[in-house]
This record gives structure tokens, sequence and C-alpha cells, in this order.
């Protein structure tokens, strides 16, 4: 019960900063691990000079930088970390539109790190999209490894009458989903720790999920997908949300795929999953070419590239 209230006083505390940020106007768009690395290797960069610098770019700052009532909240939400004379945040505040949401400090080394970046943002593309132009009412829905929460957040705003839940296996990432629902003002998102959708009950007419999709040695649950090349996880989450839609209702997965030698394995075995009259489905290259950085790690040898994917699947019959 103790750790219970303690961790409600910190994310009270994570809250009313993240209220902070938003009123003066704080925005900041999260680029890739490789990209914050180089920006932050400058000489100039060494040091926090501004917000941004601070929640964004994660760099050490002096107290004198924020104001007493931040500083205070960082330390009630138990983020604040010393960093030899200065201090450093441990979460990030990164903008989605107007929404702003928090996530874990670069680098995002531990082993419960929540992510956000420019998956993040392509993700939220796909299901702005599908809520644009889809004619169907979404009364139940649910983001699957919801993270900070994107997607949930995102169709709970467009369909403030639809149930909709955010799952994880990582505790931090529901508190932060949490966080980031209550400062959107959306009373209408639940948080529920599951593995995709292991019990939970019930069908949905709208199945979000953006799972991690790399190979990890050290098997961070934000971003080791399993298998020979990180496709595990994805599969298992087409498995198990096809058979939880609704007549009518769609899944909407965005993740990335390793491309070895011109093919697409995550394409080759969706089409001998998704096969049969119930289904309808469309697979489509978002972008040829992310992360390339990792093709430098073990396990990725043969791996020509890697591409950002999505995959569309409806239940027939709505």
């Amino acid at each position: 019960m103790q750790l219970d209230q303690k961790q409600t006083r910190a994310d009270e505390a994570l809250l009313q900063l993240g209220r902070r940020l938003h009123a003066d106007g704080y925005r900041f768009t999260c680029v890739t691990p490789a990209t914050q690395a180089r920006v932050n290797a400058r000489p100039q960069a060494r040091r926090a000079c501004t917000l941004r610098d601070v929640f964004g770019w994660s760099r050490p700052f002096p107290a004198s930088l924020i104001s007493a009532d931040e500083l205070e909240q960082l330390g009630a939400a138990d983020v604040l970390e010393a960093h030899g004379e200065l201090w450093r945040s441990r979460v990030r505040w990164s903008s989605l539109g107007d929404l702003l949401l928090v996530h874990s400090a670069w680098p995002t080394d531990s082993s419960d790190a929540v992510f956000f970046g420019p998956d993040s943002y392509r993700f939220a593309q796909l299901i702005e999209d599908h809520l644009r132009l889809s004619p169907r009412r979404v009364q139940h829905a649910v983001d699957i490894g919801c993270g900070s929460g994107i997607g949930a957040l995102l169709i709970a705003r467009a369909a403030r009458h639809a149930q909709v839940s955010a799952l994880d296996i990582n505790p931090l990432a529901l508190r932060y989903t949490a966080v980031n629902a209550a400062l959107a003002g959306l009373a209408n998102v639940s948080v529920e720790p599951s593995d995709l959708l292991t019990g939970i009950t019930g069908t949905f007419d709208l199945i979000v999920a953006n799972p991690p999709y790399m190979l990890d040695a050290c098997q961070r649950v934000y971003r080791h997908g399993g298998g020979t090349l990180g496709a595990d996880l994805s599969l298992r989450i087409v498995e198990q949300a096809c058979e939880r839609l609704t007549p009518g209702g769609t899944l909407l997965l965005y993740t990335g795929v390793a491309i070895v030698e011109g093919r697409d394995a995550l394409l080759e075995a969706v089409r001998l999953r998704l096969a049969g009259p119930h289904l309808s489905w469309h697979y489509r290259e978002l972008d040829p070419d992310v992360f390339g950085e990792q093709l430098l790690e073990p396990g990725y040898e043969q791996v020509e590239r890697i591409a950002a994917v999505a995959l569309t699947v409806t239940r027939r019959g709505g």
C-alpha cells in the first residue's frame, strides 16, 4: 500500500510538471537515438541552456535553469538524479500535435524504458488516417503494447464515447500512459497489465499495435521483437488480434521488418496466417530504410535494410 501511495504521489507530481510545461508552450520533436547521440556529442550540447535541453535533449542542467517548482516536481516524481554538480531528468517530454507525452530519458538503456521517437510519429499518422477515412464507429478499442500511450490517446480523443484499453507488460509504460491520458483530459482510457491480449476479454472494433521489431542483446522490452530477426512479436499480435476483431473490426499494425536479399519474411508469414475468406488485408512499406545503425549489430550480417511497414486487417461481415 505504501508503495502504491508513493507511486501515486510521484505520478501526480509528473502530471503537474507536464501541465506546467504545456501551459508554458513547451514543444519538442523526438528524434532517433542515433541522431540524439550525434547532436548531444557537440561541444555546445554538454550542458542544458533551455527547457528543451532539459526535457527533450536529456542534457544535465544547473538547478538555477528551471524554476524551484519544477525542480520540486522532478524530485517528488522521483525522476531527478545528480550528475556531478549538475542535475538530470530521467524523463523526457515530447510533442505529438497538441499532445504532450512523458517517456524515458535518453539514453534508453534500462530494461523498463518507455520509448518514443520517429516510429511513434509514423504510428500516429497511420491511426489518424484510419480514423479519418473509416466510416465505422469505434465502441471498443485496444492499444497492445501501449508504451507512452500514443495509440490509445489518439483513439480516445477521436471517439470520446469509446472504451479504450491501453495494455502493456511494462508497469512503467502503464504509469506514463495514465499520466499522458490525464494530461490530455481523457477519461475514457483504462490502463491494464497484459502480455498482448492475455487475460483481456471481449472483442474490439479497433486494435492498434506498434511492437518492438529489433534483435536486442539486452532484450529490453521496448526494443526486442524476438525470433530470428525480431518479427516474432508482430506475428503473435496478428494471430491473437485477428481472433478478437468484431465483424468489420480492424487491426492496425505498425512494425518493422529486416529485409534479406530482397525478401520480406514478415510479409510471407502474414500471407500464410491471413489466408481465407474471413479477413481482408493490406500491407505496405511506409519507409524503406530505418535504423540503419542496427545493421552493425550481431545477427544482422545478412540484412540489407530494415523497413517500416503497416499491416491493416479487417474482419469481413461488418
